[in-house]
């Protein structure tokens, strides 16, 4: 992709049928995306989806690389939203519990649309918005997560880093099981294995099988 090629949305819906405009364009673009791929999901096909003129999809998005970004975004907001709402509500769980509930959660937020994520995140080109995306959503988990790390007195010496790495661990490794599966693991075995790998990095008593 050319890096002079515009992948930010034109403008912002600033009212509500603006808006209903903008979830209706990416809410198709997903369906697309999901039922012909990447490189057939053009941007003729959305608007037609979304029943809309290709003018007005272009009044929010230049092009399907910005519509691409848009979506990557919203997924990855919707999922750190989830993932705040358990850490905050794991304070009182041990800390096994808590990393269990936090390998269930990011491995079904990726079962949702396993092929829209691999779209997204691997077919489609990557922008610098993309990255700056993601960086901010790993971010955001990773210091509410060394918050709950901290709380637990664990014997570790850096509660930041050691989140980080879970994030991103858990993130990569769940990835990789939804999309192409590991070792003949299914999903119950794929938890308990990855839960037991961070209890251990942690110096947590690993859960039972």
């Amino acid at each position: 992709m050319s890096p002079s090629r515009p992948t930010s949305a034109r403008k912002r819906p600033s009212q509500a049928r603006s808006q209903v405009t903008v979830e209706a364009i990416l809410d198709a673009a997903a369906q697309v995306f999901e039922a012909r791929g990447y490189a057939a999901g053009t941007t003729n096909r959305i608007a037609q989806r979304a029943g809309v003129s290709i003018g007005s999809l272009y009044e929010y998005f230049p092009n399907k690389d910005a519509i691409v970004v848009a979506l990557a975004e919203r997924e990855l907001e919707r999922e750190r939203q989830e993932i705040l709402e358990l850490l905050e509500g794991s304070k009182r769980d041990g800390l096994t519990g808590l990393l269990r509930r936090f390998v269930e959660t990011v491995v079904a937020f990726h079962t949702r649309s396993p092929a829209l994520h691999r779209i997204l995140f691997e077919e489609a080109q990557h922008p610098p918005e993309t990255h700056a995306c993601v960086l901010r959503f790993e971010e955001t988990l990773a210091h509410a997560l060394a918050d709950g790390l901290r709380n637990r007195r664990l014997r570790i010496d850096d509660a930041d880093l050691a989140a980080h790495l879970i994030v991103q661990t858990t993130e990569s490794l769940a990835h990789r099981f939804v999309l192409r599966g590991i070792h003949e693991l299914d999903q119950a075995a794929f938890v308990d294995e990855v839960t037991r790998l961070l209890a251990r990095y942690l110096g947590a008593r690993p859960p039972r099988r």
